[in-house]
Order: structure tokens, then sequence, then C-alpha cells
């Protein structure tokens, strides 16, 4: 493991898009220390779509509360939605994957139509809460890579000594599984993100609070689009891309380093 963390700080992927990462977080953690952002991100503080000041450096919304706040105040809210998806879908996910694939028959049939079903259901859901709409995929994902342990040596000697099945997952299953399984949390934290601004943009997120696509959604539905305002578009857009971009980055250089087949 220690060989493959320093190939990982190695990769100049993996350097940028961790650095890109834990800069958006230590905006959205440490962001309203330096900036008022809970008054500034609610309180009219100038015109609407007041250009950039020294005092508000990238201007105001269509309200006249200010851009930066409200950046911030919805980097915070759109990783908070982020990581929750991430974390109930992979939770459930690797659940229902490792069972199911290292069982197989009939726990493994069922999870492949159970996720099948709850892709159909998901596109009613997704405004809802998008962690328990996004656990199939994972689920799918963990399956397949618990599948192939089946048959390994460590696993058949565990049964001929009389192991569970809980004991083998969690003892023999999981520990090789881990880097896989932190990769899948990376996408589901990912696409929470993505689903969050998407779903807000077109007007279905919740109206009492500020993230990356309400943002959007506002300045699109208060002329900022017709009047051509684009510093209404451009910042949050460019958060959005980066922070995803960033996940994309990690997910994939680590791939890289934990694939065999990729690395050859």
């Amino acid at each position: 493991m220690g060989k493959l963390l320093r190939n990982l700080l190695k990769s100049p992927m993996f350097v940028i898009g961790v650095s890109i990462f834990v800069l958006t977080l230590l905006i959205a953690i440490f962001g309203p220390l330096f900036y008022n952002v809970d008054t500034h991100a609610r309180d009219i503080v100038a015109g609407p779509y007041a250009g950039s000041s020294s005092a508000h450096w990238l201007g105001t919304d269509h309200l006249g509360r200010d851009y930066v706040s409200l950046l911030i105040a919805g980097l915070r809210s759109s990783l908070y939605v982020g990581f929750v998806a991430g974390i109930i879908a992979t939770t459930i996910g690797v659940l229902i994957g490792l069972f199911g694939g290292f069982r197989g028959g009939w726990v493994d049939e069922l999870v492949l139509i159970s996720s099948a079903v709850k892709d159909g259901r998901s596109l009613t859901l997704i405004g809802l809460i998008i962690g328990l709409t996004a656990w199939s995929w994972s689920a799918r994902a963990v399956r397949a890579q618990a599948s192939s342990l089946r048959s390994r040596d460590h696993i058949a000697l565990a049964r001929i000594n009389g192991a569970s099945t809980l004991t083998i997952v969690i003892k023999h299953v999981l520990p090789y599984l881990l880097s896989y399984v932190f990769m899948v949390f990376i996408m589901q934290v990912s696409s929470g993100i993505l689903s969050e601004a998407s779903i807000s943009m077109i007007g279905l997120g919740p109206v009492d609070s500020t993230s990356l696509g309400i943002i959007l959604n506002q300045a699109k539905d208060n002329g900022a689009l017709s009047d051509s305002i684009w510093i209404a578009f451009i910042p949050a857009t460019i958060v959005v891309t980066l922070t995803v971009f960033a996940l994309y980055l990690i997910n994939t250089s680590m791939e890289g380093v934990f694939n065999p087949r990729l690395r050859k």
C-alpha cells in the first residue's frame, strides 16, 4: 500500500486534482471567516447586477446581494449535498454489491434486477434525494469486483475453516476492495454535485437555500442571460466545473495506480 501511495503522489494528475479539490474545501470551510457570508449572501448590499468593486469583488446578483458571498455559500451547500449523496449511495451500493457479488446465485440476480428497477425510478426521485437513487451504480460496480474474488485461494480456505459469509466479506473481501470503494465514493460525490447543480439550475432545487445550481437558476430567471450579464453565470459555472474536474482527476489517477492492467 505504501508503494501505491507513493506512486499516487508521483502522478501529476493526482496532485493537481487533490490541490484543486482541497482549495475548494478550504474556501468552503474557511471562506466565511474572511468574508461575511451569512450577512452578504442574505442582505442587499448594492443595486442589482452592480459591477465589481473593492467592497464586492464580483459585484452583486439580481437582488443586489454580494456575489462572492453567494459563491462561497453555494459551494458549501453543493459540497454538502455531494458528500451526503456520496456517503448514502456508496454505503448502500457497497453493502448490496459486496454480498450480491460474493454470494452469487439468486442473490446476485436480485441485485441486478433491483438496481435496474431503481435506476428507472431514480428519474422521478432525483429532485428528492440524490443519494438514495444513485446506489444502483455502486452496487453493480462493487458486485463485479466482489464476484472476481469468489474463487481466490484465501476465500476457499476461509470457507473450509468454517468462516461465515459475513466474516469472509468483512475480513477477506472488503480489504481487497477498499481502494476501489474509495474511487466509487469519489465518483458518487462528483455525481451528487452535478445532479444537484442540474436539478437546481432548471428550478427543481430548494427555494430557501443557496447552491451553485440555484445561483445559475436565479441568474437565468432574472434576465442575466438575455442582458448578457455573464458575470452572473461564469463564476458559478467555473466553480462547479473545477470541483467535478478535480474529482475526475483524482479518480482517474487512482484507477491508473490501483488497476494493474492500466499500469501495464
